[in-house]
Order: C-alpha cells, then structure tokens, then sequence
C-alpha cells in the first residue's frame, strides 16, 4: 500500500485549498494511504476530511514529530509550503518529494514594480503540479470542507427573520488593509434586500456590534459565538456570501456558494481568488482596478502606505448590492 505524506502548515484557507490534491490522490492512486502534516492550531481542519487517514501536527518545530513521520517509510511527499521547515521533513525523511511552485519572485515583482509576470492559474493547479509525478489529475471538482455533524447550526436558533434566507457577511480579515471601512460595512447592510449574519472570529466581535448598533434587526453578530465549523454551518446554508479575501472565502467555495469576494490590496492576480472551476459565474470579485499603488503586499498591511485607502474607500457598494440582487433572485 503506498504511503503518501502532504505538508501544509497553515493557515485556514491554504490547508482548504489543498482538499482537491488530498481527494485526487486519494481517488487515483490505487489503495494509497493519505497522511498530512500541518499546524496544531488547523489540524481540526484536516481530521475531518474523510480522505485523510492519519494528521501530525506541530506547535513550532517538525522535531516534535520527525520521529513518527520517519517510522511511517513514506514513499512520496506532495511538499504543498515549500519553505524551511517542509525542506527540514524532505530532507530528513530522505525520500521522493515534490514542492509546489511559490512563485515569491514573480509576487515581488507585481507588488514592488506592478509588474504582472504570474502565470494565469489559479493556486490549487500549481499545487497540482506537486502531486504530478504520481500521475495524479485534477478532477475539477473545486474545494472541500467537511463540517463534524455536531457542529451543524439549525436554522432554528437563528432570530426569526434569517430563518428564511440571509445574506452571509464576513467582515473578518487578518490584516486591515483586506477589510472594508465599517461605513461601507454598516451602508452594504442597511441597503441589503436580506438579513445579514456577520461572520467573524472573536476579535470581530466588538467591530461587528458597532455594525449591528446601526443596523438594527437587519443584522445577527456571529462574529466570536461561534467556532469555525459552526460559522462554516452558517455559510453553507446562506443565500449568498459577502467577503473579504479570506480564509472564510475559500470555504464559501468550497460550499460552491454564490459568493462576491471583496478585494483591496490584494488581488486575484495572485492566484487565490474562490476555485469554482466548474460554476466560474458562481463568483464576483469586486475590487478597484487600475490603482497604481496596488497591490501593496502580498498579504496584507495595518495601515495604508499611502494614507488614503483608496482600494477599500473607492469600493462601488451599489455594484456589491446590484449583483447580491442578481445572485438571490
């Protein structure tokens, strides 16, 4: 039986947008046993993912696990980080391994000189690329996320009036320079034709109440009173999802979900805007282009370099709303 072993270590959308090489394989490559190694804090992701057989996890180091990964004798790595600490496992385990193609290069370039020499693929097909020397195929069946079923939310213990349809709107972001200003926030939930459940971890939880002091009943603060699948439950079962560029977008994906992705200084370019590869119309992005302070990092920043945050203030909430309109009804 072959042994197969694929590293990610974080963060939450990269680990969902590696499901399509953890399915394939474990699809294609006859009677093959599928470990991954990532970080303590996302393993949860991967245990419940049918198609993985055994999950390491690490706090910091690959030393807290290299012993047990060297006793599994695995007959290939699909390297999905490719940084020093992948290197570190590939190197000890001393056996045949395929990093995927980060491009950094090519990333600085469109950041430090607009330059834009990124191939047009999107992440998952270069991740793909990894897992080619087992004659391994796409299967363009997009995202995977399984939700545990005792982390499904009933509709039932939402307020009455989002029992009938809502409008998932994740606000959360891990760096500021990804997140709308909450004027557009509060403006896009007045104006929207559904009720609206912010989603958001606990650190959104006082910014969404501001939100929701505006808005009124128009809008449930999720934001921190519930865990990652539970929040997943509520994006599975919304109209449409709002969101920023987000781990949260990839699992709207996943969920094949009408979604309308906001991006500020960040952008699709970099290969990580929602897979939908067979329901492409499934997806807007909105964003202002032609910028030429953008994109500003790869990642994001606490503060706009520039000062005036034209990528997020220039955003047209009546465009976001026209196209909510067009995806619900």
């Amino acid at each position: 039986m072959p042994k197969i072993l694929i590293i990610r270590f974080s963060s939450i959308g990269d680990i969902v947008l590696t499901s399509p090489v953890i399915r394939c394989i474990s699809k294609q490559v006859q009677d093959v046993e599928v470990h991954f190694l990532t970080k303590q804090s996302f393993a949860s992701i991967v245990e419940a993912n049918p198609y993985v057989k055994k999950v390491y996890a690490i706090h910091k180091h690959v030393s807290e696990v290299m012993p047990l990964l060297k006793s599994e004798n695995y007959d290939f790595v699909v390297d999905l980080h490719h940084n020093l600490r992948s290197w570190q496992v590939m190197l000890q385990l001393n056996t045949a391994h395929q990093s995927f193609p980060k491009l950094n290069y090519e990333k600085w370039l469109l950041v430090q000189f607009k330059l834009n020499k990124l191939p047009a693929t999107h992440i998952v097909d270069r991740y793909m690329t990894a897992a080619a020397p087992l004659h391994v195929n796409n299967d363009l069946q997009g995202l995977d996320f399984f939700i545990p079923t005792k982390h499904e939310v009933a509709l039932s213990s939402l307020p009455e009036n989002f029992r009938k349809g809502y409008v998932a709107l994740v606000i959360g972001a891990q760096h500021f320079t990804k997140r709308l200003p909450n004027h557009k926030l509060i403006a896009l939930c007045n104006q929207m034709h559904l009720p609206v459940v912010l989603i958001g971890g606990k650190d959104d939880y006082a910014n969404a109440a501001a939100i929701e002091n505006q808005c009124g009943n128009l809008v449930f603060n999720a934001c921190g009173q519930y865990n990652l699948f539970q929040s997943a439950s509520l994006i599975r079962q919304a109209s449409l999802v709002i969101t920023h560029d987000t781990g949260m977008m990839h699992i709207a994906a996943a969920f094949q979900k009408k979604t309308i992705s906001v991006w500020g200084n960040t952008v699709p370019e970099f290969g990580m805007y929602p897979y939908l590869p067979m329901h492409a119309e499934r997806s807007y992005m909105a964003e202002v282009k032609n910028l030429n302070c953008r994109p500003c990092s790869k990642i994001g920043k606490t503060a706009c370099p520039k000062g005036h945050f034209k990528c997020m203030e220039e955003i047209d909430i009546d465009i976001i709303l026209k196209q909510a309109v067009l995806f619900t009804t």
